[in-house]
């Protein structure tokens, strides 16, 4: 495995990250600790989850996923072996605090419930999952209109930055992140934390894959030269890059057979792509998700690429894509086909 530094944090962290969204729903708890054990014996150090998983989200769900991370903690005795990750949910989903915004009251709230479900003091890395006023990601990217009003959402910031310099001061979360966040949100953090010697973002974590390159340019020029660097979530589309979706296809126990939301990336014009990018694969006998992973592994600007799975085959083939280097053909056949399809979806 190979690490990189957290922002600046001190804290190295692996290359690959291991995603938890699936425990608690299409993956057991057994299956979850199976998956954790393996990770951990293969270098993987950073875990990521959220407190509104298991995906997809619901009232039943919510919190699962913590719970079976907490309880493999209990059980193994190994805390201090990972960096941990979690988020705090955004405005929007009503059985969670309301559907209240991020503020004081509910960051103290959802730490404390978090450490409850985690049984752990303290959460290594702590997120702000989506932005109070809204953001492109989740299918909106086609009509995001940024209109709010940028004195209140800078107060806000400013009162969340407070909050989390008390829960970094009393030992309950070690640094804080972003998820989900624009040019601006991210600027504006960091300038806010700079001013007021405030604790600083060091990470964001947004959507970024072969299919969806949204955090090119702009930024992944703040990530670079402001240190807070990409999370990348979603690095296989969902599982879609491999082409176990196409045309229609949705196989039995499989992501979007479960899942309840409309499926925004699903459509002709991502299918197109997807093909041209198995083809190459296959030009060069690779795995089509190994390469798509191995891309997103040596961009300068990501920290870690959260990879997700559902069993130990899939777990181990995205594991092993540290392992390979692309030659410089297939770097040359992966722009030729954002070219030609600059946005699936």
């Amino acid at each position: 495995m190979k690490y990189r530094k957290l922002g600046r944090t001190g804290l190295d962290v692996s290359e690959i990250g291991l995603g938890t969204m699936t425990w608690g729903l299409q993956n057991t708890q057994a299956e979850g600790f199976e998956q954790m054990d393996y990770a951990l014996e293969q270098g993987i150090n950073f875990f990521d989850t959220a407190e509104m998983y298991a995906i997809p989200p619901s009232a039943e769900t919510f919190g699962t996923t913590e719970t079976i991370i907490g309880n493999w903690f209990a059980a193994r005795s190994n805390r201090e072996k990972v960096i941990l990750a979690s988020k705090i949910t955004g405005p929007g989903l009503a059985w969670i605090r309301g559907g209240d915004v991020i503020n004081r009251k509910n960051v103290k709230l959802a730490v404390d419930s978090s450490l409850q479900r985690l049984q752990t003091d303290y959460i290594d890395l702590y997120q702000l999952h989506w932005p109070n006023r809204g953001s492109y990601h989740f299918g909106k990217i086609w009509d995001f209109s940024p209109k709010f009003d940028a004195q209140a959402e800078e107060e806000n910031f400013l009162q969340v930055l407070q909050t989390m310099q008390g829960l970094i001061q009393e030992g309950k979360i070690r640094h804080i992140g972003l998820s989900n966040e624009t040019a601006w949100g991210m600027t504006k953090w960091l300038q806010l934390a700079e001013k007021h010697n405030l604790p600083r973002m060091a990470s964001i974590q947004n959507e970024y894959s072969l299919m969806c390159r949204h955090f090119e340019p702009d930024l992944s020029e703040i990530a670079i030269h402001e240190d807070c660097g990409l999370l990348a979530w979603s690095p296989l589309t969902r599982g879609m890059i491999s082409g176990k979706y196409l045309d229609g296809a949705r196989p039995e126990g499989a992501r979007l057979s479960i899942e309840t939301r409309p499926e925004h990336r699903a459509h002709k014009q991502t299918d197109a792509a997807i093909r041209k990018y198995i083809e190459l694969a296959e030009k060069h006998n690779l795995d089509v998700c190994q390469m798509a992973l191995s891309f997103i592994n040596n961009q300068p600007f990501v920290t870690s690429t959260l990879i997700g799975a559902t069993n130990m085959q899939q777990l181990k083939s995205n594991i092993d894509s540290i392992k390979l280097t692309l030659p410089t053909e297939v770097y040359q056949g992966i722009e030729k086909i954002r070219r030609e399809n600059p946005m699936p979806f």
